[in-house]
């Protein structure tokens, strides 16, 4: 008997230790230090949670204000990763707190970076060097992005597309109405290979105006990078462009009328 019950407590044991097992959480950074416009990647992994379930990370500046705060979902054997790029315009010096949760568990791990300028003193460059510097100084007058509206007649939602030769950094989409008055913005994060695409929802009270809204796509501490679009908006819904297709029609239309017309009018004409 005395045996008996001291394999049923080995069991108890086993069967608590691998159905209550405490979660495990882990958070790295790629890097301790980076400067103002690095990308940063954040790593970490997890144990005995629901993966179906996201990581959520909170990145706080230097001065307590909330960062970033996305939702990481959770990979195989319980890794994550996630790329932080700069925000607009760029990273503040200072020291950055990340802080990783899961609704699973109550444990909460964190990390931290410092971003620095770490610049070379200018009497330390070879002059060649320097000279090379100051042409690069001048900067460069290139959109470096490509942007498209897409919208189906009478829909409230328009599909932007586009491409930038500068993936270092987030796009920020502003959308202005015929008046100029700011309607809505939004930031999107280019894919490797330069791509991007965002919707933008129309109606409600701030697209009550009639006419021409102007998109324009903004990329760099001082949108060095640069597109702008316009799409009709009328009653709060999309108004697309007269195109090729609609033009033939409309001609062939008034080509009947004037025909149809002159048909009328030779029927009425007197017979001498």
């Amino acid at each position: 008997m005395l045996k008996i019950a001291l394999f049923g407590f080995v069991l108890i044991g086993m069967f608590s230790t691998s159905v209550f097992a405490e979660p495990t959480l882990e958070l790295h950074v790629s890097s301790e230090k980076i400067k103002a416009l690095d990308s940063i990647w954040v790593s970490g992994k997890i144990t005995d949670v629901s993966e179906f379930k996201p990581i959520k990370l909170r990145v706080i500046g230097p001065d307590g204000a909330l960062i970033f705060a996305p939702q990481v979902a959770i990979g195989e054997n319980g890794e994550f990763k996630k790329l932080l790029n700069p925000p607009i315009p760029s990273f503040s010096q200072g020291t950055y707190l990340i802080t990783a949760s899961h609704e699973d568990s109550e444990i909460t791990a964190s990390t931290q970076f410092t971003v620095t300028t770490q610049e070379l003193p200018r009497n330390s460059i070879p002059e060649t060097a320097q000279q090379e510097m100051e042409i690069n100084e001048t900067p460069i007058i290139s959109s470096g992005i490509n942007l498209s509206a897409d919208a189906i007649n009478g829909s409230d939602v328009i599909s932007i597309k586009g491409n930038t030769s500068f993936r270092g950094s987030d796009i920020t989409i502003i959308v202005n109405s015929p008046g100029g008055n700011l309607v809505t913005i939004a930031q999107v994060t280019p894919r490797i290979n330069g791509n991007f695409d965002a919707e933008i929802k129309t109606g409600g009270p701030m697209w009550k105006e009639d006419g021409m809204y102007k998109i324009t796509a903004n990329q760099g501490s001082a949108s060095e990078h640069k597109e702008s679009i316009q799409v009709e908006i009328k009653d709060g819904v999309v108004v697309p462009e007269f195109g090729v297709i609609a033009s033939l029609v409309l001609a062939i239309s008034i080509i009947s009328i004037i025909i149809v017309s002159a048909k009328s009018k030779l029927a009425i004409l007197p017979r001498f």
